[in-house]
């Protein structure tokens, strides 16, 4: 028999923390509408020095624990190149990282798309059918206009870093 923990124990990380974070996450914002080239080359830079300690941490992780060595030993290989790339190139990187996401994008809502309309052929109404239209239509223009994606892709994160940042400080004083 278990017994059931007080509704502060419950969350994972101190209101503090998540208050701290999501300040972070609105200030982000804030810079991502103000000056969006300027954070998103920031934040390449980061998402490439976080590409290397992550590519170090897998080639260490592979001698600790010797399961799926190959696909450690890659990973980290990978993770090391692909960050000194973006570290060394940084004005090509910050056009080709968010490009790049657009396209990942793109290739998702394609195949959410097609799954939503074999959902609405298969009886699930006009509803999943219209959604699975405008999901494809959405990712075709993203694909086949990376960059105007990659262009508007600091103004959608911007937006929801505002939101959600400012829905994490209402939150972390909730918590409190």
């Amino acid at each position: 028999m278990t017994v059931a923990a007080p509704a502060k124990e419950m969350h994972a990380a101190p209101w503090w923390l998540i208050l701290l974070e999501s300040i972070a996450f609105l200030l982000i914002g804030i810079l991502l509408l103000t000056n969006p080239l300027a954070t998103t080359a920031v934040l390449v830079q980061v998402l490439g020095i976080y590409w290397i300690i992550s590519g170090v941490f897998n080639l260490v992780y592979m001698f600790i624990d010797r399961s799926n060595w190959g696909w450690k030993l890659f990973i980290g290989i990978l993770g090391i190149i692909a960050g000194v790339l973006v570290l060394q190139h940084p004005i090509w990187s910050t056009l080709l990282v968010p490009t790049t996401l657009v396209w990942i994008l793109g290739f998702a809502g394609l195949f959410m798309g097609i799954s939503k309309l074999i959902l609405a052929f298969q009886g699930a109404g006009w509803g999943e059918g219209i959604l699975g239209i405008v999901l494809i239509l959405l990712s075709l223009y993203l694909m086949f206009n990376p960059l105007a994606g990659a262009i508007a892709l600091p103004l959608v994160l911007g937006i929801f870093g505002i939101v959600g940042g400012i829905i994490g400080i209402v939150f972390a004083f909730k918590v409190k």
